[in-house]
């Protein structure tokens, strides 16, 4: 059997006396769409966080292919391969769809941020933006300013941005978040492609897209997971039902 490719062991995090996530233990395996679901305040983005390095845990371990990465910072963790996008798009409105990617090939490479320079470089560097953003379906948009692309076309070029880093592991915060239905089924189709290409830790509200894409699902409710299984065995799942999906499916 495979080791698990993230390891999350008892992990807490509390703001005073409110603990957002409480004991979370969850093993993560190669090239699996993982996806996270739960209500409003159930700890998931909390937990994104403090996989990616941007919150500090108060307990816990994170391993990452078996080293204990639980105090590396975000620099040290996106060196070793583990990705995120944001619940709300991070990218620069002023610049072009490519010079956005191009700007996170530059900093993967742990160079100045400079667009002008040796012309050999600056092609190297949107040689591999361009291969991002065709990754995503976005090489028409390329020198498109970013901040005139549609929602939908955003949250691909984030998702492009995140696969400039060269990750393994790709931490994806609500990517599904204000998309219409096409714009919804175009971001599903894209990461339908990625999948086994990459392993997904997927937070998500958008069921239809959680259930069309997740191999497995873990139900953060409390800070405290409640069940991990696959798509059937969760959707089957009584306790599941009563916390969360009954509450979405009455909506």
């Amino acid at each position: 059997m495979a080791e698990p490719m993230l390891s999350i062991r008892n992990l807490c995090k509390s703001y005073g006396a409110l603990a957002v996530t409480n004991d979370v233990s969850l093993d993560i395996m190669p090239g699996e769409l993982h996806a996270i679901i739960g209500p409003n305040g159930a700890g998931k983005t909390t937990l994104i966080q403090q996989l990616a390095g941007s919150v500090p845990s108060d307990s816990g371990k994170v391993l990452y292919l078996g080293a204990d990465i639980t105090h590396a910072s975000i620099e040290a963790r996106v060196r070793r391969g583990i990705a995120r996008s944001f619940q709300i798009t991070s990218i620069l409105a002023g610049f072009t769809a490519l010079e956005n990617v191009a700007l996170a090939v530059q900093a993967r490479s742990g160079s100045s941020f400079r667009f002008f320079g040796r012309p050999d470089r600056e092609e190297a560097l949107n040689g591999q933006a361009a291969e991002a953003l065709r990754t995503v379906g976005l090489q028409a948009r390329s020198q498109q300013l970013a901040g005139t692309l549609s929602h939908g076309e955003k949250r691909l070029l984030e998702l492009a941005i995140a696969l400039a880093t060269k990750p393994r592991l790709l931490l994806l915060d609500e990517p599904f978040a204000g998309t219409g239905h096409e714009e919804s089924a175009a971001l599903i189709e894209t990461m339908r492609a990625l999948k086994g290409r990459y392993t997904i830790v997927l937070i998500e509200h958008d069921m239809d897209a959680v259930f069309a894409l997740a191999d497995r699902i873990s139900v953060l409710v409390y800070g405290t997971v409640l069940t991990t299984g696959d798509p059937q065995t969760v959707r089957a799942d009584r306790r599941v039902r009563e916390a969360y999906l009954g509450e979405e499916e009455a909506a």
